[in-house]
This record gives structure tokens, C-alpha cells and sequence, in this order.
């Protein structure tokens, strides 16, 4: 089973990823750095605690999990 903190240290690395991913984007469709950032930090903002949530919730499924 994986502890809480491997999902939070997983959750924080993909959503530097996407927050990078997210400016850039932004900044080409407003061409502004400051709307393209607003929207990065909002986006990641949301997506790290969904991502935990979701995380953490399949974490207590045991469906699809080999016992070895």
C-alpha cells in the first residue's frame, strides 16, 4: 500500500509538471504572463488537491490488487 506522503511528493512533481505546461499555454493564448500565471497557479491549485483526493481514495480500494 503506499503512504500518504509518496502520493503528496507524486502529486507535488506532476503539478510543477503541469504548472509549466499550464503558464505556457496561457501566455500563448492571452499573451499576457500575468493571466498565463494566474491561470497556471489556479489550475495546479485545483488539480493537487484533486489528484491527492483521488489518490488516496484508490489507495483503499483493494480491487485489481495481486496479494502476493
Amino acid at each position: 500500500m503506499e503512504r500518504p506522503g509518496r502520493t503528496l511528493v507524486k502529486a507535488v512533481v506532476w503539478n510543477i509538471i503541469g504548472l509549466g505546461t499550464m503558464a505556457l499555454v496561457g501566455l500563448l493564448m492571452t499573451g499576457s504572463m500575468a493571466v498565463g500565471g494566474a491561470m497556471a497557479l489556479i489550475n495546479t491549485g485545483i488539480g493537487l488537491a484533486a489528484y491527492v483526493i483521488y489518490e488516496r481514495i484508490w489507495a483503499r480500494i483493494r480491487w485489481g490488487i495481486a496479494h502476493v
